[in-house]
């Protein structure tokens, strides 16, 4: 299988600020907070991997329950990471929340949907688990007909 590479350019923007570009061509703005040095004006770095876990495992999720005809209504992925007390200070627990609200969603189904991600398709989990202890949970939210 050919490796699939990607890149990103971040552009000093003054105080702590970064306006970075990935190879998407996408942009966001990094800082930190006004205690930290910062304007508090875009994503805490360390938190984008957070949000990149939310998206990636969401993806994966809705995905796979889409080819399994689950009728989701709405889907919601929470990400809560705490982090080492000592530098470099990565994450050493995180839980995964997913919400999902639909008609007669199969929790057996769910599991499953969640388990493929965790361990086989979400490349951002995979890496995070090298530090931290991922736990994965969910809730069925019935929306009637």
């Amino acid at each position: 299988m050919a490796t699939k590479e990607m890149s990103a350019s971040a552009v000093y923007a003054g105080g702590m600020r970064f306006d970075v570009t990935g190879s998407s061509g996408f942009s966001l703005v990094q800082d930190t907070s006004v205690a930290d040095g910062g304007a508090n004006s875009g994503f805490r770095p360390i938190e984008l991997l957070l949000v990149a876990l939310a998206g990636c495992t969401g993806m994966d999720v809705i995905s796979i329950l889409k080819k399994k005809r689950q009728d989701v209504r709405a889907y919601e992925v929470k990400v809560h990471g705490v982090r080492a007390p000592e530098h470099p200070m990565v994450f050493v627990d995180i839980t995964v929340e997913h919400v999902l609200t639909g008609h007669n969603i199969d929790p057996a189904a769910v599991a499953r949907a969640i388990e493929l991600s965790d361990t086989k398709y979400c490349g951002v989990g995979n890496t995070l688990d090298k530090t931290a202890k991922i736990t994965s949970t969910y809730h069925i939210v019935e929306s009637g007909e």
